[in-house]
């Protein structure tokens, strides 16, 4: 299975890069659209690197670990995606008013 280390190192990668953008920016409702951003690519790590772990090894101990890691990320990306959301709609209303 070689399509989750991709989507792993994919999601790792858009994490960091929305966190160093989230630095670069100075707008606060940016900062906070861009932390959402960024959270939804830490919920998918989370969750793909879980669901890798229970495929290679295949024990019980890692099935709990596997419920856990899929708990947590589904978590991370329903919060990230309905924060996203919000701040999306917050941002575009701002610009249409400017």
């Amino acid at each position: 299975m070689v399509i989750f280390p991709i989507i792993i190192v994919l999601s790792l990668v858009l994490y960091v890069y929305y966190k160093v953008t989230l630095i670069r920016s100075k707008d606060r409702l940016e900062q906070s659209y861009l932390n959402a951003k960024s959270r939804i690519f830490l919920g998918s790590f989370i969750f793909f690197f879980g669901i890798n772990q229970y495929v290679f090894y295949q024990t019980k101990l890692a099935l709990f670990i596997t419920i856990i890691f899929i708990f947590l990320g589904g978590l991370q990306l329903y919060t990230g995606w309905k924060e996203a959301r919000h701040y999306r709609r917050q941002w575009k209303r701002n610009n249409s008013r400017e």
